[in-house]
């Protein structure tokens, strides 16, 4: 395999953004690429905007990374308490986020440090995993529980509600305190969750009645509130950066009939300088035209690879939108069976390269954002011998369970007779396999949801 063959099919697989950090750096290696005209700010970070007016929504995809800091001392805290920036509570974790909100508090230096002590025993799911007792013995006998208590207590009205409770019981009664008092049956609520957590937990309503005296009409009104609460406020909370992927692709309608375009501004047009090209036909063979001809030659190469890179994705998510025609029209159940194969064949390319060039790549829709290895899937077979798309499946079982009675859910069997029905030949440990793959519990669990 040649360089150049070796850098065509590195830049057919290239991300958006990783061809623009590729680009980015070719500028600055090779003297004879250029922007093209009207590229001048190429180096500015990329947006997220989308190509038109249509399409100026902004798509965040979350990207892994853990939380850490170092434990500063007193005086630093104090210097920082004095000295605040504030902090997007976008971008930010639970833990820096509830520290700008101790910012807006008025606080003396102590109750700040304590707040620090105190946002440091919060774990991610937004509970207090140390005692108070515990915090005063490492804070030391200067400092009281009542003092410790009373920053406690400002700690728990911060965003995100119930946060800094002990247990989920405070913390759905944190929660509760912060409705409206005319909120129905919300002083009832409190009560039982003070008093009967456990069987709240459990749904036992009969025994909630038998003990608290409540008709089932108000316990199931209170356990209908409840569900509008977390019990871990941390689990909610958005603790990774946000990361925005810029779609290579767009398809839209237009007059009946669905098109798809490039994104022409993820990378920058290339263009190779003129007047190196020049030095090269006055037919000098020093040092300096074999350097000039090499790069030459590169950036040719480069520019190339990416037009190739931009004419395969075109050609590709095309074909991948015509024979998805009804997914975008009607939705995920519509979706079709299609593999990579389906595709290679129709424009006659090898199986690899419509892989390397859907995979990282992404199409902007009216649906919403979809990486383009989305609209490839597994299919079974109907009973008229048509193939029916796995994601399609798992869309139809969805809206299955979405519509089931909350008194009686759908049983695994049960899903599959309802899918063999419409004539879909399904078994139930796979449709086990599709409903957890969705997260979705099973039907004695949901009977509780």
């Amino acid at each position: 395999m040649t360089p150049q063959l070796q850098q065509a099919i590195s830049i057919l697989q290239l991300s958006s953004l990783e061809l623009s950090q590729e680009v980015q750096q070719k500028l600055y290696d090779n003297p004879l690429l250029e922007l093209e005209e009207g590229e001048e700010d190429y180096e500015k970070e990329p947006t997220a905007e989308i190509f038109d007016e249509t399409f100026t929504d902004t798509f965040k995809f979350e990207n892994k990374s853990d939380y850490s800091h170092e434990p500063k001392k007193n005086n630093e805290l104090i210097a920082d308490h004095n000295d605040y920036e504030a902090i997007d509570p976008r971008t930010s974790s639970l833990s820096d986020y509830l520290v700008s909100q101790l910012h807006l508090v008025t606080l003396s230096d102590i109750e700040f440090i304590i707040g620090i002590s105190i946002i440091d025993s919060i774990d991610d799911k937004g509970m207090l995993i140390s005692s108070v007792e515990d915090i005063q013995e490492l804070m030391g006998d200067s400092v009281s529980l009542e003092e410790i208590y009373n920053v406690l207590d400002k700690i728990q009205q911060f965003d995100p509600p119930g946060v800094g409770a002990l247990n989920v019981s405070e913390s759905l009664v944190i929660q509760l305190n912060q409705l409206p008092k005319n909120t129905e049956h919300v002083e009832i609520a409190k009560k039982l969750v003070s008093n009967h957590s456990e069987l709240l937990r459990k749904h036992d309503k009969q025994q909630i009645k038998k003990i608290s005296g409540y008709t089932l009409k108000v316990i199931e009104k209170v356990l209908l509130l409840l569900r509008t609460l977390s019990p871990y406020p941390g689990n909610n909370w958005n603790n990774d950066p946000i990361e925005y992927v810029i779609p290579d692709v767009k398809a839209f309608k237009l007059n009946g009939s669905w098109h798809v375009a490039l994104n022409t501004d993820v990378v920058p047009k290339l263009n190779i300088k003129s007047e190196y090209e020049k030095l090269i036909k006055r037919g000098n063979h020093g040092e300096d035209n074999d350097f000039i001809k090499r790069n030459l030659n590169e950036a040719k190469w480069l520019i190339q690879s990416i037009e190739n890179r931009n004419d395969t994705l075109l050609k590709v998510a095309s074909s991948i939108v015509k024979a998805q025609k009804d997914f975008f029209e009607e939705g995920t159940e519509s979706m079709k069976s299609m593999v990579l194969k389906d595709i290679a064949d129709e424009l006659e390319l090898h199986e690899s390269t419509v892989s390397r060039i859907t995979t990282h790549k992404y199409i902007s829709t009216p649906l919403g954002v979809f990486e383009l290895k989305y609209f490839f899937s597994s299919h079974i077979k109907t009973t008229n011998g048509e193939e029916f798309s796995s994601v399609a499946i798992r869309a139809i079982l969805k809206k299955l369970i979405d519509e089931e009675s909350a008194t009686r859910p759908l049983s695994d069997s049960k899903l599959g007779f309802l899918l063999n029905d419409m004539g879909i030949n399904i078994a139930r440990r796979t449709v086990a396999k599709y409903r957890e793959g969705m997260g979705i519990v099973s039907s004695s669990e949901r009977k509780h949801i």
